[in-house]
């Protein structure tokens, strides 16, 4: 067996310890014959997470799932692993965006304030908590876009604002108009993601404008440079497109890779950006 495929095996191994239990980073280095920080370093090239990230995130999910079957809260996070209430934050989930009684509502008592605006690519749907953008969709037809963010956040408090009536709001779709002609925008966005997802989207919102990156020019950047696939998945669960501009990510030999809503709208917002 040569090395590479043995250093697979040993990470694949690490994985589903962890995916069965809590190690340490010491024990779980132990267990498959490799140092901590070695370890450390080649697990977080593979998977996009450090050892300590994937825990967290194999946590939260368990989380999430428990809440969504409608298990009480506290069972819940016991289930996940949690120790208190307040571990939970500790680790990381306050990436569900809100407390683990909201989420375990469907996102009651969430605010979010929505419209729907006339842009050079078509209709955009743009929805807002007080902290920023937390959802863009694009299309043509108005009632399948309401009802994507319904989907997404089915019992929050949903408030639709006409265009140009909240001072709040208004920006906001007025950037997101502005980027989809081509014209540089920057909003406050609401990001709610893995650690390294968030490596990603900070490493997109940095490309310059009417530029383009490769997703092996992305990984290298964040520092994790064997994860080109895991920054394609970041970029595929970018709920902001367009203000957080995944769009100027393409393949190494320039072609453009994948895209939400297509390839032919890809290419419409880099030549946009490019003549602007």
């Amino acid at each position: 067996m040569n090395t590479a495929r043995q250093l697979r095996d040993k990470l694949e191994h690490a994985r589903r310890l962890m995916d069965e239990g809590e190690p340490t980073l010491a024990d779980l280095a132990a267990s498959v014959g490799l140092s901590a920080s070695h370890l450390q370093r080649r697990f977080a090239e593979r998977f996009g997470l450090s050892p300590a990230e994937y825990l967290s995130q194999r946590k939260l999910g368990t989380l999430k799932g428990a809440l969504r079957e409608g298990s009480d809260v506290s069972a819940a996070l016991y289930d996940a692993g949690y120790g208190s209430p307040s571990r939970v934050y500790e680790g990381g989930a306050a990436k569900l965006g809100m407390t683990p009684a909201r989420y375990r509502a469907g996102g009651a008592g969430e605010q979010i304030r929505w419209s729907i605006a006339d842009t050079a690519l078509g209709q955009a749907l743009v929805a807002t908590t007080e902290r920023g953008i937390c959802m863009i969709e694009l299309g043509e037809d108005a009632a399948a876009l309401e009802a994507k963010l319904h989907a997404e956040f089915p019992r929050a408090h949903l408030e639709r604002v006409d265009a140009g009536r909240d001072e709040f709001l208004a920006p906001r779709l007025r950037a997101v108009a502005d980027a989809l002609a081509g014209r540089q925008a920057q909003v406050p966005v609401d990001l709610i993601g893995t650690a390294f997802q968030k490596k990603v989207w900070d490493a997109l919102m940095k490309i310059p404008h009417g530029q383009t990156r490769s997703y092996t020019q992305i990984a290298e950047e964040i520092g994790h440079p064997r994860s080109m696939r895991a920054v394609a998945n970041a970029c595929a669960n970018n709920h902001v497109a367009i203000v957080v501009p995944c769009h100027r990510v393409v393949r190494g030999d320039g072609s453009l890779g994948g895209y939400r809503w297509g390839l032919p709208m890809k290419q419409r917002v880099l030549e946009r950006e490019r003549v602007a």
